[in-house]
């Protein structure tokens, strides 16, 4: 194992660290116990919107914490999720009097620690609403999951749960939102390398020299087909295929469209991916409205990527549209 890293025990925390001070303008770190939050929180009658899960994936969720997205994050050691006490004091360190939203992907440890934490919240008096992302159409179950796993979605649900909050939308109408946004969207990965679990200091699976793992999931969990290296415009075809019959997406269309790294996969092939599916889309009369193309939803160092594609209509457009300060998205501030 080659990697930048001083104690495997440390690396969350020793990242965190820094993370907090590179970007000490939007945000700040608790340590005890451990999350992420905006410099200015709470603000006073807006809803609070935040989410987490296990580390490694970033920048989830951490670096979208900020003006007009997420008011905290919740970082669990790396693919493990954060315990109910984070998820309790971010939903508290963020309530301004309007309820506090969680956005939920769907594993279970994670969907388990915000169900006990939402109580929790509940019972200091704190209204507190949750969505589950659920948006992988790779597999139904996984190792880590009952039903689909939750991934690239989340990032769509957190930038415009996360506008809708800084208009002043009430907490039901955020909550709605987002169930909107997770209805609409769908995605799926594509590993051509396993990831290395610092603590572990080996690959968590193993691939043939000319292997990939079609519909993998983010933490490394098998997905639909070991396949042999293809093609990238077989690949791209593949996936696109599998995502646009699924809901189904139709001609006409217009989507948001996003072209995920999983950490270990440079720019250059990421751009290639992109243009396949701009191509396949064209064919079938589907608009990219928005697009974004980069790291946004990681696994490590793994290499690879995922296609995450969502139905867009005029008000989730304009709340995409609007301003946002993160780490990870800037734009119109």
């Amino acid at each position: 194992m080659k990697k930048l890293i001083n104690d495997p025990q440390d690396v969350m925390r020793e990242s965190l660290a820094g993370f907090a001070e590179a970007h000490s303008e939007i945000l700040k770190v608790s340590f005890f116990p451990v999350y992420v939050v905006r410099v200015d929180a709470p603000v006073a009658g807006k809803v609070g919107v935040i989410s987490g899960g296990g580390s490694g994936h970033e920048p989830l969720h951490g670096g979208f914490v900020g003006q007009g997205m997420l008011d905290a994050a919740c970082p669990g050691q790396v693919f493990t999720s954060p315990s109910p006490d984070q998820m309790e004091a971010a939903t508290v360190a963020v309530d301004g009097g309007a309820g506090v939203l969680h956005i939920v992907k769907n594993y279970t440890g994670d969907v388990m620690n915000f169900e006990m934490a939402a109580e929790l919240c509940q019972a200091r008096g704190i209204q507190v609403e949750s969505v589950i992302i659920n948006d992988d159409v790779a597999v139904q179950d996984s190792l880590y999951t009952a039903g689909r796993r939750g991934t690239g979605t989340t990032v769509f649900a957190e930038k415009i749960c996360g506008a809708a909050a800084a208009r002043g939308y009430d907490l039901g109408r955020v909550a709605a939102l987002g169930r909107k946004v997770n209805e609409r969207g769908r995605s799926m990965g594509m590993a051509l390398s396993p990831c290395t679990v610092p603590a572990a200091g080996k690959p968590g699976f193993e691939l043939g020299e000319n292997e990939i793992e079609m519909g993998v999931g983010i933490h490394g969990e098998p997905g639909r087909q070991r396949i042999p290296l293809r093609p990238v415009k077989e690949l791209a075809a593949q996936m696109a295929e599998a995502i646009l019959t699924d809901l189904p997406f139709r001609g006409g269309d217009r989507v948001i469209a996003m072209v995920s790294g999983m950490g270990g996969t440079p720019p250059i092939e990421l751009y290639l991916v992109y243009r396949e599916l701009d191509l396949i889309l064209r064919a079938r009369q589907i608009e990219v409205s928005r697009r974004l193309v980069g790291n946004y939803i990681t696994s490590l160092d793994m290499a690879g990527c995922a296609i995450t594609l969502m139905q867009a209509d005029d008000e989730l457009l304009s709340l995409w549209d609007d301003p946002v300060l993160t780490p990870a998205l800037r734009w119109g501030i």
